[in-house]
């Protein structure tokens, strides 16, 4: 279970005697260190680092990290906005305790994710994980409705002594490859164990498409948790790689051509306890509430791509035809819709019925993406949004024609077209408040400034290794 109250100077009720009762038990195993993990607009992963027996100080005063960060771009550089990116302030940071794990694949260390206090004790408004509890607080409170939700993680496994910054596939073999399996057995083992050992119920973990790719699928949690399970999921991967002599990559595109790394997300809608999306009396056994729910996302989409699909990189990933979902259409178990409905099997659905939502990778900030996609569905939800007709098969096929009858919509193609359909869009603005949102054009348009001139290459390059 999540932490869903803010965080407050002092702390909350027990947090201290809890924290402090903790740092003794990490003490005594080995555990000399906690990180503090947040991630910021660009969707890079920021640390602050405790020794273990700060714990109960960083439970009760938090720890300081500038605002700065909130307008970092991938590269490190700074972009600003009216109240954000100069170099004055500071922000205290505070680990959900709830939330705590000791990293198997990092001997001596324990990993937290926080939240991001004002030294006035106020919520951050460029949180991103305050931003997403309290989405799904809000529409628990005022509509009853609950979610669950699992990010796909998709990445790219290189040889460590690769020249430079190249990337080299660290395995051969087809796609999906039993070959791929053997050639790497020992790694993802130890991977598995790691996961099991800090609580990450895995659901499969496999080779995929790409040169050197694997992917990883792991089981739902509420929307919060599920984003701080991606996060300590890839700090997992990172660390049980190193130990192999590996370097890996979780960027949209490793390289140019070919198959990028997505990070697909999966959410379901759930009604006192019962799930939205089974057992209904509209198509595929969905609800009237889930059909608008998935018209939401599908209306949305556009302007969500901003802060799915993050990087200039991303938008070499979204190409048609590789499963990435460009076309703003839905179909059951079609993986080229940019929404899949996934019934499940039968006699499962109740239980695992869902939404897939594929124009998502692995630069996105899980928070944002995860409270934005819902602020989209629940924009859906409550004005009763139709879903339009399934469209099955792949959608480039269709003639321009074909596609503006059948209602089938392209995607941005570019992150400044994203930017510009997400400026239109009011409603995930006014989700995000003006602070964050802000902060989200303008470290796009950064972003877009960073490769103004590079090739598709150069570009792939210059990402390869922030993610």
């Amino acid at each position: 279970m999540t932490t869903l109250a803010d965080p407050v100077p002092g702390g909350r009720p027990g947090d201290v005697e809890r924290a402090t009762a903790l740092g003794a038990e990490l003490s005594e195993r080995g555990v000399h260190g906690i990180v503090l993990a947040y991630v910021d607009t660009a969707g890079i992963g920021r640390v602050k680092t405790v020794p273990t027996a700060r714990l109960a100080s960083a439970a009760a005063w938090g720890v300081g990290m500038s605002p700065v960060f909130d307008t970092f771009l991938a590269n490190d550089s700074i972009v600003s906005t009216d109240v954000l990116g100069s170099p004055d302030g500071d922000l205290r940071l505070y680990p959900d305790l709830d939330q705590l794990a000791v990293l198997a694949g990092q001997p001596g260390w324990a990993w937290a994710p926080v939240d991001r206090i004002t030294q006035e004790g106020e919520r951050h408004p460029a949180c991103s994980r305050t931003f997403l509890r309290r989405v799904v607080t809000d529409v628990a409170r005022h509509h009853g409705i609950t979610f669950k939700a699992a990010i796909e993680i998709e990445w790219a496994i290189g040889q460590g002594s690769a020249p430079g910054d190249a990337f080299v596939p660290a395995i051969s073999g087809p796609a999906y490859g039993a070959m791929r399996q053997v050639e790497l057995s020992d790694y993802t083992v130890e991977l598995l164990a790691a996961c099991a050992a800090q609580g990450v119920d895995v659901d499969q973990i496999h080779p995929e498409y790409a040169a050197g790719q694997f992917e990883i699928s792991v089981g739902a949690l509420d929307p919060v948790a599920a984003a701080d399970r991606s996060v300590l999921v890839r700090q997992t991967i990172r660390a049980v790689s190193q130990r192999h002599g590996l370097r890996v990559s979780f960027a949209p595109a490793v390289c140019a051509e070919g198959v990028g790394n997505g990070g697909h997300v999966h959410l379901s809608a759930w009604h006192d306890g019962v799930n939205l999306h089974a057992g209904g009396d509209r198509r595929y056994g969905m609800t009237a509430e889930a059909e608008s729910f998935a018209a939401g996302l599908l209306a949305h989409l556009p302007a969500l791509t901003a802060v799915t699909a993050p990087s200039p990189a991303s938008y070499l990933r979204l190409k048609p035809s590789r499963w990435a979902g460009v076309f703003s259409v839905w179909g059951r178990e079609t993986r080229e819709s940019a929404v899949r409905v996934i019934t499940g099997t039968a006699g499962q659905r109740s239980r695992t019925a869902n939404l897939e939502v594929k124009p998502v990778d692995l630069a996105a900030n899980p928070y944002l993406a995860l409270g934005c996609l819902i602020a989209a569905g629940l924009d859906g939800l409550e004005a009763s949004l139709p879903l339009p007709p399934e469209v099955t098969g792949d959608p480039a096929r269709f003639t321009a024609e074909e596609a503006v009858a059948r209602g089938v919509r392209r995607l941005p193609t570019s992150l400044e077209e994203s930017v510009g359909e997400f400026r239109e869009d009011e409603r995930l603005r006014a989700a995000l408040g003006p602070v964050l949102a802000d902060a989200v054009i303008a470290v796009r348009l950064g972003e877009t400034a960073a490769v103004a001139g590079l090739d598709d290459e150069l570009v792939a390059a210059a990402y390869r290794w922030r993610y």
